[in-house]
């Protein structure tokens, strides 16, 4: 029994410590090579209704990317939520440079799906004392025991990153990863982030 307890106890943690993110896809420039950028702007380019999560992804990237010794800065803390809205390109390019970037980190939520999944019910018998006696039997039943079936709600992300080199204007790295209901903006900040970060040291496109 204590051997079934702690198998059971290992299972959910081990379940637990599992990322709900997965790389899809993820592509570097053939002629990328390994550079050193001066600071780097995350840019998440999400709607006003996921507002939270625009906010969790850009500052856990940047985050991220100065654990890595690289200097970067969140677009929505430090221009607002829709600074480069009604501006050109040269004037968005000309305001971004002006502040030290030569680095774009863009992260675009593609999709957001809810899926609506119904879990069936389940029906056990559990008996009350066995008395050995007649009466004692016939008076002992088996309680029927139903546990409704019930609905939940999961909602899977789908995210597209990609880096430019602004001082070239040039696309280096491209992703997308997909994240299966995360417990919250926080926690797909931090899978999404960390997916990325790694596929990029991979690739070579930033230094472990």
């Amino acid at each position: 029994m204590k051997k079934l307890i702690y198998s059971i106890g290992m299972f959910f943690v081990l379940s637990a410590g599992c990322s709900s993110t997965q790389l899809v896809s993820s592509w570097k420039a053939p002629d990328g090579t390994l550079q050193r950028y001066n600071k780097i702007l995350v840019i998440a380019l999400m709607g006003a209704k996921d507002r939270d999560i625009r906010e969790s992804v850009e500052n856990a990237m940047v985050t991220n990317l100065k654990s890595h010794g690289i200097n970067a800065g969140s677009a929505y803390a430090e221009y607002g939520p829709k600074a480069f809205e009604a501006a050109d390109e040269q004037a968005a390019l000309n305001r971004i440079r002006r502040n030290g970037y030569d680095g774009a980190f863009t992260i675009a939520l593609l999709d957001k799906e809810k899926e609506k999944r119904y879990t069936p019910g389940s029906v056990s018998y559990v008996p009350y004392t066995y008395y050995n006696r007649f009466w004692g039997y016939y008076h002992t039943v088996y309680t029927r025991l139903y546990n409704p079936g019930y609905y939940s709600v999961t909602t899977n992300y789908m995210l597209e990153a990609n880096f430019y080199n602004l001082s070239a204007d040039k696309l280096e790295y491209s992703a997308q990863t997909k994240s299966f209901d995360p417990s919250s903006a926080q926690t797909l900040a931090s899978e999404v982030s960390n997916t990325l970060i790694d596929d990029m040291i991979k690739k070579k496109i930033v230094r472990e």
